[in-house]
Formats: C-alpha cells, sequence, structure tokens
C-alpha cells in the first residue's frame, strides 16, 4: 500500500527540514500541495531540500518544474484538466526529459471514479473526504459497501484522503484501498516525524507491505 504524505498547505516553522527528515525515516512519495506558492516561492521550497530526495515528490502546481528539478511527479487539477491541450502540451515536454514521470489527479465521488477514461493514464489517484476526523467513520456519503464495489469495478489505484490517520489504517486496508495520504493527522502534531513513525509501524503491525 502507498503511504504518501502531502504537504501543508500554508507555512510551517521548519518545513523543509520535516519534509528531509520525513525523507530520511523511509517516506517514498510527498505531494507539495501549495497552491498560493509562486513559481519562484515554489523553486524555492524544492531547491532547499536535498537533490537525491526530489525524485520522490509530485506537485500540484508549476509543472514546469518537474523538468528542472526531475521530479517524481505531477499531480493535475479541475483546473489543469480544463486546460486539456496546454496541459497535454506541458506533459509532453516534461515527458521528453523524463518518460517515468508519474501523474495523479483527485476525485470527490465515486462516480467520478468509474467515468474516468483515462486520457491521461494516471498513475494513482486520490478520493476524498473518505474518514471523518473524530471517529474513523466514512462520510462524504461513502460506505464500506460502495467503496469495496467500486475498488473492484475500477482498474484505477486509489488513495483514500480525507480523515486518513493512523486510526483509519486498518479500514483502509479492509476495505482494499491502494494507499492512503496523510495530511492534517501529521501536520497538527507537534512532531510530525513522530507521527509518521508511529504510521510505519502501525503498517508493519498489520502485515501491510509500504510503497
Amino acid at each position: 500500500m502507498k503511504l504518501i504524505v502531502i504537504s501543508s498547505s500554508g507555512q510551517v516553522d521548519n518545513e523543509v527540514e520535516i519534509v528531509t527528515q520525513l525523507f530520511e525515516a523511509g517516506l517514498e512519495t510527498f505531494h507539495i500541495r501549495k497552491h498560493k506558492l509562486s513559481t519562484r516561492k515554489m523553486k524555492e521550497f524544492i531547491a532547499a531540500i536535498p537533490k537525491h530526495f526530489h525524485n520522490r515528490i509530485v506537485i500540484h502546481s508549476h509543472h514546469k518544474l518537474a523538468r528542472k528539478f526531475n521530479l517524481k511527479g505531477v499531480h493535475l487539477t479541475k483546473s489543469h484538466k480544463k486546460k486539456n491541450w496546454r496541459t497535454w502540451l506541458t506533459l509532453k515536454l516534461i515527458r521528453l526529459k523524463n518518460s517515468n514521470i508519474i501523474l495523479t489527479t483527485s476525485y470527490s465521488t465515486i462516480g467520478q471514479v468509474l467515468a474516468t477514461k483515462q486520457d491521461y493514464n494516471y498513475d494513482y489517484v486520490f478520493l476524498s473526504p473518505i474518514f471523518d476526523n473524530f471517529n474513523s467513520r466514512f462520510q462524504g456519503g461513502f460506505t464500506e459497501h460502495s467503496l469495496k464495489s467500486a475498488l473492484q469495478k475500477t482498474s484505477l489505484k486509489i488513495v483514500a484522503r480525507g480523515g486518513v490517520d493512523i486510526v483509519s489504517i486498518e479500514n483502509a486496508k479492509r476495505i482494499g484501498f491502494d494507499g492512503m495520504a496523510f495530511y492534517s493527522s501529521l501536520w497538527k502534531k507537534k512532531d510530525p516525524v513522530d507521527e509518521f513513525n508511529k504510521v510505519v509501524e502501525k503498517f508493519q503491525e498489520l502485515n501491510i507491505p509500504i510503497e
């Protein structure tokens, strides 16, 4: 199962140091979701992260930086998909330099997942919001039955997002998700790296291979 961390959308004290420590602790995929950052600020943020970890980074904006830094991938938002021709050209230019670049996107309903035509050949997609932050029960109209059914019907790799924390790992495994994206459950902690290590330990306790 993929263990993914999404950046805080705002500023975090010592964020680059924390992200670097997450990579050192074994994090394989880090999504930078900071839409308010200018291209220059995003460039500075990535450049501050040790170069040998750049191939673990997926960016949600300023996609052209994927060429400069040889990143792991790019994430397409609704607005990117609306600009179909421009997005196609950007991806083509990125792939000229890195043919292994991965592509991801987000959905908020099962209907969207099942209707995907795979125009972009996504490596995985986020589905959210899945869990309630307070009790790890389902929200957003999702049920265990509907999620299991959808996961069986689609060839897409589906990553649970929204309310994902250490308590919901067992539920995500039982349902059959291909991964989990951790966000606020890490960044709201005093020590995000310590919380990440606890998540890794829980994966190991449940015999879930980490990708």
